[in-house]
């Protein structure tokens, strides 16, 4: 766990420094530093994204389908809107003057949650004992959670829980997990997390609105299809269709 501990508490310094700097920000230099994180996160998500997408084992159909569902499966959970309640009571709690605290904690969990460095950062953490992979994540992660909350205010240091209670749950049970993790099931959860963090990059360019709290559990999807039941009983359908 010294890995995850270490990664949320990056995040937190990270966020931390980036909410002096806020306070001490004229509105025209939050306006600019606005349209750069836009831009940062979008370039982010596309990259990540086509990287998956350019790869041999990457299903056009599959990225797809999994957005759509889980869009589905969240729209119909109001997951967008609970989180949008979850940072208001926040910040009607602490009174908090610091921005939109339900995007700052979306945009940072997804931001740090999504991707291949998280997973066989955990797994590695979990199996090995060697933390190398997250050590270098926590690097990446506080210094973009300085950018996110110099903008997007304290709901960022928030994301630090998703971070630990994720990587903390791949870290247990890596052992149980690692059989299960291909490298078809990495390359499909990628390219739906870049889709959904270039979502996210769109919504604070304010070019349109994405409800990106819905699309969370498209990330679950790739994973259920590539459990080895499933696996079967897809072939199985296959045969019978051919």
């Amino acid at each position: 766990m010294l890995g995850t501990i270490v990664n949320s508490l990056a995040i937190i310094f990270g966020a931390f420094v980036g909410l002096f700097i806020k306070g001490g920000l004229k509105p025209r230099y939050r306006e600019i530093l606005m349209s750069v994180l836009g831009l940062s996160v979008v370039f982010i998500g596309i990259s990540t994204a086509l990287e998956g997408m350019l790869s041999d084992e990457a299903k056009p159909v599959l990225y797809i389908v999994s957005l759509v569902i889980g869009s589905l499966i969240g729209e119909s959970l109001k997951i967008e809107d609970r989180l949008e309640s979850f940072g208001n009571l926040i910040e009607s709690a602490t009174k908090s003057k610091g921005g939109n605290i339900s995007q700052g904690f979306v945009t940072g969990s997804l931001t740090f949650c999504v991707g291949t460095m998280a997973v066989i950062g955990s797994i590695e953490s979990g199996v090995q004992g060697v933390h190398t992979t997250l050590f270098t994540k926590a690097v990446i992660d506080g210094v973009m959670a300085l950018v996110f909350a110099s903008t997007l205010g304290v709901g960022v240091m928030l994301s630090a829980v998703s971070v630990f209670i994720y990587q903390g749950l791949l870290t247990v049970f890596a052992s149980l997990i690692q059989p299960y993790l291909t490298n078809e099931m990495l390359v499909e959860i990628s390219i739906v997390g870049g889709i959904m963090i270039t979502a996210i990059g769109v919504n604070t360019l304010e070019i349109k609105k994405f409800k990106v709290g819905n699309m969370l559990p498209a990330i679950a999807v790739p994973v259920i299809y590539y459990i080895p039941p499933v696996i079967r009983f897809m072939q199985t359908i296959y045969s019978f269709i051919n």
